[in-house]
């Protein structure tokens, strides 16, 4: 890592003409690219930027706006410091325009009280800022080396993560185009802190450049994807500004993940890579193409003149049903391989492929005499039993979409089935539903239906709008106590609980919302609306 302006100033040879710090201390932490002595007003055209300029001053202007103008070329040039050596122009103290132009701009300025042989310390410094550049070489070669190996073995995501975080010492995080988290390595740091609103908080940050460092959130994020395919994002968490050689890391370790997980779907069955192609036409919707129906008929799975059905199948934590685990491709791989197994004695005809990063997407293809749902749900509890019997155990969650006799309607189904999974994940309340559908997640199924629908978000912001706006100026949590009213059906005391409030501090608070949102919390219509409301702001986070 280059040296910054303090570190110059503690050497022995800058040391020797007694350097004072007179104006921008402020900036005192810049880089020092290189050194140059200069005793020309213009020298700024010259610069390349993180220079620190070496000047006796005999040859800078003499009136205030000349030298407020040197100082702004310098500034403009992004040098790192101006050192100045009194005795030739100067003798005791440095004009209070420069003064004063180089502390509103954080440009540090040193005064040197004794003469300086300007060569040594610019030898002096050249060796700094060489050996800096060459250790910066060996890091990055390093770098490269390390995931090279990585690559050639086959090592997994959390392998590839758990490296980074060993040579950046920071958290990384790897997720989805949709702002899930996929795996996350934070050894010793806050877990909760740092998932805490992830998705709201990713959305956030969108970088014009496929790798970019974002001020405002402190990560550097790079783009991981390959053959065009755009898959994830990976988020180093640094509070400053990363050197070089984190932005080499961070893109390598992408490249790194980007060709695992094209190695991973090479090592799928064929029969998998076949069915993934056909789910991914299927689910884009419109009549589909004779060359879809033929293969998959040649697959084993004929879709004219049957029952589909769309079935999402998705690893979750044990006990609670939403909170989702890591589904990393190799635990999505064995759970489709898991489904697939347990379909294929059943004598179910079915598409099933990993076509994301977040479950298994099946297509049922059923006879039209097929009993349903009795059908549909002892397939599910086959998927569970096999699951939880797998060399590697796991919990799912199994959601199904509305039966369909027409191909063309097969992405409704398709989508039906993902949209009743993510609202399930959002409420404990089905935790032993064997198979979810549109009926289990109720209120909460539509709103995960429309949650695209800009009318629906407009509703929930005309809603809750003043509440969330006084949260914020007040540092109140209302939204929180309106959330566990309506969860709770209106019942004040079990609400009250929920949030650690006592039944007067929180009827105290019901009062301040109907003021604030001037509504009525005793009709029923008025819950509703902002019970619908929290529902849809939820499921658009």
């Amino acid at each position: 890592m280059l040296p910054t302006v303090s570190d110059v100033l503690a050497m022995p040879a800058v040391r020797q003409g007694g350097p004072r710090v007179v104006a921008g201390a402020s900036g005192l932490d810049r880089r020092v690219r290189w050194v140059h002595s200069a005793e020309v007003s213009d020298i700024a055209r010259l610069l390349r930027g993180g220079d620190l300029v070496l000047t006796t001053g005999i040859a800078l202007p003499s009136d205030d706006t000349g030298l407020t103008r040197y100082v702004a070329d310098l500034v403009t040039a992004d040098a790192s410091g101006l050192i100045v050596e009194l005795g030739r122009r100067w003798t005791e103290q440095l004009p209070a325009a420069m003064v004063e132009a180089c502390d509103q701009a954080g440009l540090p300025l040193i005064a040197w009280a004794r003469e300086v042989r300007f060569a040594q310390v610019t030898e002096a410094v050249g060796e700094l800022v060489v050996d800096a550049q060459l250790t910066e070489l060996r890091a990055v070669e390093q770098v490269h080396r390390t995931f090279t190996s990585l690559s050639v073995a086959g090592a997994e995501p959390a392998e590839i993560l758990a490296e980074i975080r060993r040579i950046s010492g920071l958290a990384v995080v790897l997720e989805s185009t949709r702002h899930h988290i996929l795996a996350f390595d934070a050894t010793g740091d806050d877990v909760t802190e740092l998932l805490a609103n992830w998705e709201e908080r990713s959305r956030a940050v969108t970088p014009s450049e496929r790798t970019a460092y974002d001020d405002a959130a402190g990560w550097l994020v790079t783009v991981v994807g390959a053959r065009g395919d755009d898959w994830g994002r990976l988020i180093l968490i640094s509070p400053e500004p990363p050197p070089h050689r984190l932005v080499v890391l961070a893109e390598r370790g992408a490249s790194t993940l980007a060709l695992q997980r094209l190695a991973a779907r090479d090592r799928e069955s064929l029969e998998r890579q076949t069915h993934r192609t056909l789910l991914t036409a299927l689910a884009a919707g419109g009549p589909p193409a004779q060359e879809t129906l033929t293969r998959s008929a040649a697959a084993g799975v004929p879709l004219a003149g049957r029952l589909l059905i769309g079935l999402v199948a998705m690893p979750v934590g044990d006990g609670l049903l939403n909170a989702p685990i890591l589904a990393t491709q190799e635990r999505l791989r064995d759970l489709a391989e898991i489904t697939a197994s347990t379909l294929r004695p059943a004598g179910v005809a079915a598409l099933v492929g990993v076509v994301d990063d977040e479950a298994v997407l099946v297509l049922l293809s059923l006879p039209t005499t097929t009993a349903l749902p009795g059908a549909v749900d002892h397939l599910a509890e086959l998927i569970h039993r096999a699951a939880k019997a797998a060399p590697r155990p796991m919990s799912v969650l199994v959601a199904a979409g509305t039966p369909v006799s027409h191909v063309p309607s097969a992405q409704r189904t398709l989508n039906e089935a993902r949209h009743v999974a993510s609202a399930a994940l959002r409420t404990s309340s089905g935790a032993n539903v064997i198979c979810h559908r549109l009926e289990n997640v109720r209120l909460r199924g539509l709103i995960q239906l429309l949650r695209d629908d800009d009318r629906l978000a407009a509703f929930a912001e005309r809603e809750l709008a003043p509440l969330i706006s006084h949260d914020e100026q007040h540092g109140t949590a209302l939204v929180d106590v309106l959330r566990a009213y309506v969860e709770h059906g209106g019942r004040k005391s079990r609400a009250a609980e929920s949030v650690h409030l006592s039944r007067p501090a929180f009827y105290e608070r019901l009062a301040r919302i109907e003021q604030i949102l001037g509504v009525d919390l005793s009709d029923p219509e008025s819950v509703t609306s902002l019970h619908v409301a929290l529902l849809a702001s939820s499921t658009s986070r």
